[in-house]
């Protein structure tokens, strides 16, 4: 059986945690979107600065990225058939 070439230094699970940080991350935005009236004369204060855009949308932004900054940064794990043949 060939071998995979590994020509770039993630393997599926570096990928696994690259999806799941960018799902956070798109997750913190989406939560962040809205709090804007339909009449630009009427101010909603309640809407605008709600708990969920002001402090649980930023918390999941910053978690996203420390979660991609992780899958870059991991290494994969050697297998024993690489150990042997160097």
């Amino acid at each position: 059986m060939k071998e995979p070439i590994k020509h770039f230094g993630f393997d599926d699970k570096n990928y696994k945690w690259l999806y799941i940080g960018l799902a956070i991350n798109i997750l913190g935005y989406l939560l962040m979107i809205g709090g804007g009236a339909e009449d630009p004369s009427q101010f909603n204060g309640n809407e605008l600065f709600s708990s969920t855009r002001i402090t649980l949308s930023p918390m999941l932004i910053v978690i996203g990225y420390i979660i991609i900054f992780y899958a870059i940064m991991k290494r994969p794990k050697k297998d024993a058939s690489e150990d042997q043949s160097a």
